[in-house]
């Protein structure tokens, strides 16, 4: 998983195994990227349903070039409802929970990935980056 390895390891535990945590991976991918089948618009949409659910700030410091702020299961909960985290377990093969948890340990790391330079990027090079991550 080239750079992602230690969040691999961090999901892993979250949901339980490793198919699972690369089934993870490739559907939050798909979240961020806009080819998910969700709700959102890609990244951007993922932004906006957390700055709608007053969780703009950790949003915000994943795309920033400082630190991450962590976010937790409950909060992605909160930011994303029940609907999408129940369409990524369905997606990932694994309970709503794990989902919310694999969400909460995968978003933080794989935005900040994608946006190196402190900015959302256009569709082409967003879709550059994801491939290279993965």
């Amino acid at each position: 998983m080239g750079l992602l390895d230690g969040v691999l390891g961090q999901v892993i535990g979250r949901v339980g195994g490793n198919d699972q945590a690369v089934k993870m991976v490739e559907t939050v991918a798909g979240m961020i990227g806009g080819g998910d089948g969700g709700s959102g618009a890609g990244l951007q949409g993922l932004v906006e349903k957390f700055q709608a659910g007053g969780l703009g700030d950790l949003a915000a410091s994943w795309i920033g070039t400082g630190d991450n702020k962590a976010v937790s299961a409950d909060q992605v909960r909160s930011a994303l409802g029940d609907d999408e985290v129940r369409r990524v377990a369905d997606e990932a093969g694994v309970s709503q929970d794990e989902a919310a948890s694999g969400l909460a340990a995968l978003l933080p790391e794989l935005v900040d990935k994608v946006t190196p330079d402190g900015l959302v990027p256009d569709a082409g090079a967003l879709a550059e980056r994801l491939q290279k991550l993965l």
